[in-house]
């Protein structure tokens, strides 16, 4: 091997080791394996937005960030893919990161700027050597301040280049920024990413989606006015709305009628007008009638006249979806039940969605039966009918999704879901999933869970398969989320159950964060612990039975 080669490997090797200790979220980026089957835009269909993103991304324009907010389902996430694939073609995607509350790691801001870094090193060769420098500066970088992350691992990096790498912007593209959970380290991205201003010369636009929630507005009006550009999605002419929603269903449904041979004029002009008059504009409702439609199967029509029985009004758009999911879940209840086993339907229905819409991290059907102590078959029963809200992959390993944020907003508002037999309690599912996170705990950990029956091994040295042979997905989760729902659970009913818990189990738990690497995280558990364990003991004093 030549010198220069061996330089080479040499390098890359360096630097892999040192982007390895950076915390990444797998799923953030646009094309990550769990979002490779997400829509981008129909050719001809949103065409007037993107045009104005693509001029502000491709010209001389000095604003550093484009914001496009707009409501749920108005379709923001399926642009934000379609402008990410198009720079990421053209090699000039810096970074992607698709927020999600309730995905994990895409839930939080904790891995957001070292998974735009790791990205950065990944994609655009002339910063490599930067970021590398960056993080051989600073080893602990990845455990200080957002702020440090962001200027040492982004920043410093991007104004080291000359210019000659690339004669254009590199983008940013940050969604549905709204999804995540902490309304303060919104406002610090908000900060961070107007940053980007300060670069030279090499620029860095960032092309922003939210819902138009008060934390991001109040950061977005901190922004100098001449330092961004906002578009507003649902100001755009109905007219325009309406013809990509005809030409999305139109595309869709003639999928469906060639499959099921039901001729190629179905449904006909007027049905798909009075589609597109239903969806009031939402991008999600024509989405989730279509998926409604094709699950239906041979019985297509059947289910095409069941929405189209709703009929459009002058109600608000939000209305609309509301109907399309109560009809959705109407309709995965059968009605050949005695009222002895609708109920039965319904309380599984609502235990298990309750716990699919506030889970912190996504998790198989699998996993949710063993989490929740049921059976598969009585998951996969409950959830058979959904496929219209619900992604439900064929591989029973891979997690549950929601197809739509929206959905969670409507499960958990009473005023939205009018039907009772479908609201869930967020508060008393959040109990619900403390108190099974708890009971799998207690049962499954142990001492030297791993079995390796050697002090001092590192966790290096042993296989991730053992780990998670040992502590499969249901009980890493319990081990990382259960504090967070009891907390959310605002409830003292699991507090003997906790206490307990703590006297027996509390340094297996810690051993098995350390197995999975999440020391760190249990750290913080702890400290959120403090001043509920003194709640507990109160109660344990003054309440409960001290034996």
């Amino acid at each position: 091997m030549a010198n220069n080669e061996r330089r080479t490997l040499t390098g890359n090797l360096a630097l892999a080791d040192a982007l390895s200790r950076l915390p990444y979220a797998v799923e953030a980026p646009f094309n990550s394996y769990q979002n490779q089957h997400e829509a981008t835009c129909l050719p001809d269909t949103r065409v007037d937005v993107l045009q104005e993103i693509f001029s502000w991304a491709d010209g001389k324009d000095k604003r550093c960030i484009f914001w496009l907010n707009g409501l749920a389902g108005t379709g923001k996430s399926t642009i934000a893919r379609t402008v990410a694939r198009k720079y990421y073609n053209q090699k000039r995607l810096g970074a992607s990161f698709f927020f999600s509350r309730g995905g994990g790691d895409v839930s939080n801001a904790s891995k957001f700027c070292t998974s735009i870094a790791v990205q950065l090193a990944n994609d655009v060769p002339p910063v490599q050597h930067y970021i590398f420098e960056a993080i051989t500066e600073r080893s602990d970088i990845a455990r200080r301040s957002l702020q440090d992350q962001w200027r040492q691992l982004v920043l410093y990096p991007l104004s080291k280049l000359d210019g000659s790498s690339c004669s254009a912007p590199y983008i940013l593209v940050v969604d549905a920024l709204d999804e995540c959970d902490d309304a303060k380290n919104v406002r610090i991205i908000l900060q961070l990413l107007a940053e980007a201003r300060s670069l030279e010369m090499v620029q860095l636009r960032v092309f922003l989606t939210s819902r138009p929630e008060i934390p991001i507005r109040h950061g977005i009006y901190h922004i100098p006015q001449a330092e961004h550009q906002d578009f507003v999605l649902h100001n755009i002419s109905s007219s325009t709305i309406d013809h990509d929603i005809s030409l999305f269903l139109e595309y869709n449904l003639r999928i469906i009628g060639e499959e099921w041979t039901l001729g190629a004029s179905w449904p006909g002009e007027q049905v798909l007008r009075q589609l597109v008059a239903n969806a009031s504009g939402l991008f999600i409702w024509a989405a989730t009638a279509y998926r409604f439609i094709y699950d239906g199967k041979e019985f297509a029509e059947r289910r095409l006249a069941l929405i189209l029985q709703s009929g459009a009004s002058a109600t608000a758009p939000e209305c609309h979806l509301n109907e399309i999911y109560t009809k959705v879940l109407r309709n995965s209840i059968g009605h050949s039940y005695d009222d002895f086993e609708r109920e039965d339907i319904l309380a599984r229905l609502r235990k298990v969605l309750g716990s699919v819409v506030v889970l912190s991290s996504p998790l198989s059907a699998r996993s949710i039966s063993k989490l929740l102590h049921v059976t598969k078959p009585w998951v996969d029963q409950t959830l058979n009918h959904l496929h219209a809200i619900l992604d439900i992959p064929e591989d029973y390993t891979r997690p549950l999704r929601l197809h739509h944020p929206s959905f969670r907003d409507f499960l958990l508002n009473k005023e939205r879901c009018g039907d009772s037999n479908f609201q869930v309690n967020e508060k008393q599912a959040h109990q619900t999933l403390a108190g099974c996170c708890i009971q799998l705990m207690a049962t499954s950990l142990k001492q030297d869970i791993c079995c390796v029956d050697a002090p001092g091994v590192l966790v290096t040295d042993i296989e991730s398969s053992q780990v998670k042979k040992c502590l499969p997905p249901e009980v890493q989760y319990a081990c990382l989320y259960w504090v967070q729902h009891l907390q959310r659970s605002s409830s003292t009913q699991l507090f003997d159950q906790v206490y307990q818990f703590l006297q027996d189990s509390l340094l297996h738990w810690l051993e098995a964060l350390g197995w999975i690497g999440r020391t760190s995280e249990g750290i913080l558990a702890i400290l959120s612990l403090e001043a509920l364990i003194s709640v507990i003991l109160l109660y344990r004093i003054f309440i409960g039975n001290p034996n």
